[in-house]
């Protein structure tokens, strides 16, 4: 698979100052058939992601390629790590949030609220208290493509925070269509979330909101981000700016803090989901229908464990 030159559309004069113009845009892998949930491994040195139809999760590793992580999957979808480095997986099969053990083992987060399964989480953050933020619309019950057809058991399609330290599972947002991506800012006072609602109805959102991060890990003060242009803020994530990079239906949009477009990457195919990576997290990784990428850019990405 040959490098080609990105295609940067600079919007603002400041986008320069995050993206390096002569880069190539290498592409990794293109054999998924919607390849989703990137997290990069800084003490392994390597990526993994999800290939939710296939019912995979795929590796890579610089200078040893693409390999098979796990298959079957239980179709998993998000992907992040908590503040010991485990992998936590959002699964549309098993409708739970998951977590890797370092032998391997697989321990159920969350499966279930107030009595209901849940739908199938779908994005997942950690805080730096080591609360679990995730996402619960339909889209693994939808059809079989990327789970198994069920009802919904649920009200509606929450929004959730996981303490894991005695398993008590809370509600923080509850006035979404489908959420989906979901981040923090760099300091955590802000929290991101995307509402992926027109993939099935043109009149319902294609957006991110933001809201306040209480003191008590509570949401406060909603209001309307950016509404997204082409298709759908599928999955973020926040450089050490507090811009936002967000998967669209052509690229990557980058946003301020002030929600200002700076300018997008342009894949041409839908874009899924991105992480930032490498030894200084300026290698951002992007998923985007059958393809993975690898772009240099200048700005900085946040750390995860």
């Amino acid at each position: 698979m040959a490098e080609t030159a990105a295609h940067f559309e600079i919007v603002d004069p400041s986008f320069a100052n995050l993206i390096k113009p002569q880069a190539q845009l290498e592409p990794l892998f293109d054999q998924c058939i919607w390849s989703e949930g990137p997290v990069w491994f800084a003490d392994g040195n390597y990526l993994l992601w999800s290939d939710i139809p296939n019912n995979r999760m795929l590796q890579y590793v610089p200078d040893l390629g693409v390999s098979i992580f796990r298959a079957p999957s239980n179709f998993i979808n998000g992907n992040t790590r908590d503040l010991s480095g485990r992998l936590i997986s959002c699964s549309h099969g098993g409708r739970a949030l998951l977590r890797t053990e370092p032998d391997g083992t697989i321990t159920t987060l969350a499966d279930s609220y107030r009595g209901g399964r849940l739908n199938s989480p779908n994005d997942v953050v950690v805080k730096s208290d080591g609360t679990i933020w995730f996402t619960d619309p339909p889209y693994g019950i939808l059809s079989n493509h990327e789970g198994y057809q069920a009802n919904s058991e649920q009200d509606a399609c929450y929004v959730f925070r996981l303490d894991p330290a005695d398993g008590s599972l809370t509600v923080v947002a509850d006035d979404f269509a489908k959420p989906n991506g979901l981040a923090f800012s760099p300091d955590e006072t802000t929290l991101y979330i995307s509402d992926t609602g027109r993939s099935h109805d043109p009149d319902w959102p294609s957006h991110i909101r933001k809201f306040d991060v209480t003191g008590a890990n509570t949401l406060t003060n909603p209001a309307l981000f950016t509404d997204i242009d082409v298709g759908l803020a599928d999955g973020f994530r926040l450089d050490r700016e507090g811009n936002v990079w967000t998967s669209t239906g052509q690229g990557i949009n980058v946003y301020s803090p002030s929600a200002t477009l700076l300018g997008r990457i342009i894949t041409g195919k839908k874009t899924s989901n991105l992480a930032f990576g490498g030894p200084t997290r300026q290698r951002l990784f992007i998923t985007a229908s059958e393809m993975v990428y690898a772009l240099e850019i200048k700005a900085i990405g946040l750390q995860t464990p």
